[in-house]
């Protein structure tokens, strides 16, 4: 017998080994995510508002956590976040100066870090009504992330993601976690942030290579879900090469749509089942950031996966010919090289190293493996297995691109 959980008194049931409760709740989450410039200029309210969002009288304590490099690129932020906080101290407790953190891959392959932010939340005694803000790219967001969802239980987290990747991607998503064991993410949680606040200028303020790697993932998203905005990328591909701010921030706020309307609309924002639809080129890219130890940025992955992928598509009978040369193309022209030497490297056995993506992939939602592949440009599929002589074949097509 099995019935839903109810105030209904079972003490007199004389067969209680028989009963079995269906617990059931639902949970409804919004946070809000803000485009604008400027952030820490006193007169911009959105950081302020979004500290004050269910609680408008507060003074609400906060710790930053800010990503070391970016903190190189601008050595004044520290005493903008300081002046920001101080001109709106009514409303801002920042109970200490901003706690500097490695940026990139490092933050999320070493334990400590998590323990060492762990610790300093403790010490300052940030609860579940206090804010953890990070400001950083996706790795730092990543590893803030899971620190703020693993104390308390949960205290509020805000990101404020500083890269292009970040916030046209990772920054409005609802995942956290690190590496370990030399899986990407193999830690992590499932929890969403209080607020994404994307300021549009630390994005350009980036470096040539990491503004060129962020526009992968809206490359991605285009082709698996808007044959619209992949067009608009084409059309603006001499605009996005030189980074031309209007483009830039139309490439930024789509892309981020996209992967929301996917959270909040595909019916799966926890990825509970076997699928991962957003990834898209990203079974390779993860293995291949691994084998060189992420000096491979995982923008520049992900456009490898995707010429990689587009190809298998294309070989597989999914999609149609010559769409593969036009999305490397768009890829190439906008800064991607797509090849890398260890594509073909081969272990002790004479198999392809990069093919053991496909398994940690399955691995990492369990399940049966599911790829997404392209069957038209905006159009995507999910495929359950994936034939290795082709992808053999995919990765030496790559190789002859790059000798023409």
């Amino acid at each position: 017998m099995t019935v839903n959980f109810s105030t209904t008194d079972t003490l007199q049931d004389s067969n209680l080994a028989d009963l079995h409760y269906l617990q059931q709740f639902a949970v409804s989450y919004e946070f809000p995510v803000v485009f604008t410039e400027d952030l820490f200029n006193a007169d911009n309210l959105t950081l302020r508002d979004a500290l004050c969002r269910l609680e408008p009288e507060k003074r609400h304590k906060c710790l930053v956590f800010l990503d070391q490099g970016l903190c190189s690129a601008q050595p004044d932020l520290v005493q903008r976040i300081k002046s920001y906080a101080g001109h709106h101290s009514q409303h801002i407790d920042l109970v200490a100066g901003p706690v500097l953190v490695p940026g990139g891959e490092k933050i999320k392959s070493h334990l400590h870090f998590v323990e060492d932010m762990q610790r300093t939340l403790y010490e300052h005694h940030i609860d579940r009504h206090s804010y953890a803000i990070a400001i950083g790219g996706g790795a730092v967001l990543d590893a803030v992330g899971l620190v703020a969802a693993t104390t308390h239980r949960g205290v509020r987290h805000i990101r404020v993601p500083t890269t292009v990747l970040s916030q046209n991607d990772s920054g409005v998503g609802v995942k956290n976690g690190i590496n370990l064991y030399g899986q990407k993410n193999f830690v992590g949680t499932f929890s969403p942030p209080f607020a994404v606040l994307n300021d549009l200028s630390f994005a350009l303020s980036l470096g040539e290579r990491d503004k060129i790697a962020g526009i992968a993932e809206a490359v991605k998203v285009a082709l698996i879900r808007d044959r619209a905005f992949y067009d608009w990328l084409e059309r603006n591909s001499d605009a996005l090469a030189i980074f031309e701010r209007a483009a830039m921030a139309k490439m930024i706020r789509r892309c981020a749509e996209l992967h929301m309307r996917q959270i909040g609309q595909g019916g799966d924002p926890f990825e509970s089942g076997s699928a991962r639809p957003l990834d898209f080129g990203h079974w390779s890219a993860h293995k291949l950031e691994g084998m060189t130890s992420y000096h491979v940025r995982h923008g520049e992955a992900v456009a490898i996966g995707i010429a990689l992928d587009s190809r298998y598509s294309v070989l597989k009978g999914l999609l149609s010919p010559g769409l593969d040369e036009r999305i490397c193309i768009l890829l190439e022209h906008i800064g991607f090289k797509l090849w890398h030497p260890l594509l073909e490297k081969k272990s002790d056995t004479g198999n392809l190293v990069l093919v053991d993506g496909l398994r940690d992939f399955r691995e990492h939602l369990g399940g049966e493996l599911t790829i997404t592949l392209l069957e038209d440009l905006g159009v995507g599929v999910e495929v359950h297995e994936m034939d290795l002589d082709l992808v053999a074949q995919s990765i030496a097509w790559l190789k002859a691109r790059q000798v023409v």
